[in-house]
């Protein structure tokens, strides 16, 4: 799908589109170190902020791929990038694969994936991502799917809540909102923001409650990432992205949530031919040898203290990236150093 794929609406902001502020975006391009004549993949477009950016580096001479599965989000992007050199997809990120092999005539030279929900969608009370006002339960990124979060909230398991909330960090609570869903869905549907976030309040300690984040956050969050299939999608673009990479590409990754962030460590150190953790989700194995990439952040990067202020959203943000060191033919013995430090002492 090129741009003419995604007439702007009528009723589109420019001026909304554009003042879409992309979270640790000098952090990006120094690390994903885009040129002229490269093609880049952003595989979370969103309002094109990163993407807009990159185009500036790459010139008319390359090529970006922007993947986003939120049409409204396609909308805002191709006004921001009507003059870039620029590809859009209207997908999900874990069709990497067939997105690349459909797009590009070789490999790539960077892959970015800055995952999470977008401010677009949580300012928009009808997606049912926030709980400030009341929407209806639902929280799809991509509308064209079947499953919201009040599908779940009425169809998973007690224990199956439990697991999820679990994965969230929700701890010692989870099994106790779970089974105050559970009681509460047998007398009537919870199908709302608010008959959730109440639900969640009324359950827990008032102690609790009065903690500066809201008790329902975490459970919002991992419902979110539940109805989207977020982590197993994680894993099946990175594998993806790896196999797609050139030699000197880039894999850049921001993530928000501690789930996500654990799965990208996981998979950088197997990339990087080092112990990891096994995977948390059934999905296809790494192609590429171990010991193909090195890891251009020992520890993860997080956004600056004037970020932050700037942009409250950024605060839990955490970016991590990889950079394909050794081709196909080399053995995993002769890779280069597991960490490189250069880039991090330059921020």
């Amino acid at each position: 799908m090129s741009l003419e794929d995604f007439p702007a609406e009528p009723g589109a902001n420019k001026d909304e589109a554009l003042r879409h502020e992309p979270v640790m975006l000098q952090e990006v391009l120094l690390f994903l170190d885009p040129q002229p004549g490269e093609t880049i993949v952003d595989c979370t477009l969103g309002g094109g902020g990163h993407a807009e950016a990159i185009c500036r580096r790459i010139t008319q001479t390359g090529r970006l791929i922007g993947i986003e599965q939120d049409e409204d989000a396609l909308v805002r992007a191709r006004m921001r990038l009507q003059n870039c050199p620029v590809t859009l997809v209207h997908d999900n990120f874990r069709n990497l694969d067939k997105i690349i092999q459909q797009t590009s005539a070789g490999g790539v030279d960077g892959v970015l994936l800055d995952l999470g929900v977008s401010s677009f969608m949580l300012d928009t009370p009808e997606r049912g991502f926030s709980f400030r006002t009341d929407a209806p339960l639902d929280m799809r990124m991509d509308r064209r799917q079947p499953t919201t979060a009040a599908d779940l909230v009425s169809r998973l398991t007690e224990e199956e809540m439990v697991r999820i909330f679990l994965e969230a960090g929700l701890g010692r609570w989870a099994r106790r909102i779970a089974r105050a869903i559970s009681t509460s869905r047998k007398q009537s549907p919870i199908n709302t923001t608010a008959q959730l976030a109440d639900l969640i309040t009324a359950t827990l300690p008032a102690a609790y409650r009065s903690k500066k984040i809201h008790p329902a956050t975490q459970v919002f969050q991992a419902l979110r990432i539940a109805v989207n299939d977020e982590i197993a999608a994680l894993d099946i673009a990175l594998s993806a992205a790896a196999r797609h990479c050139n030699i000197g590409a880039r894999i850049v990754v921001i993530a928000f949530h501690s789930s996500e962030d654990r799965e990208v460590k996981r998979t950088f150190l197997t990339l990087a031919g080092k112990p990891a953790p096994p995977p948390t989700h059934c999905t296809e194995e790494l192609p590429l040898s171990q010991g193909q990439f090195t890891i251009l952040t020992k520890k993860p990067l997080v956004p600056s203290l004037e970020e932050v202020r700037r942009n409250p959203r950024s605060r839990s943000a955490k970016l991590r990236a990889v950079e394909r060191t050794v081709p196909d033919d080399q053995s995993s013995l002769s890779s280069p150093s597991f960490y490189s430090t250069d880039l991090v002492d330059r921020l």
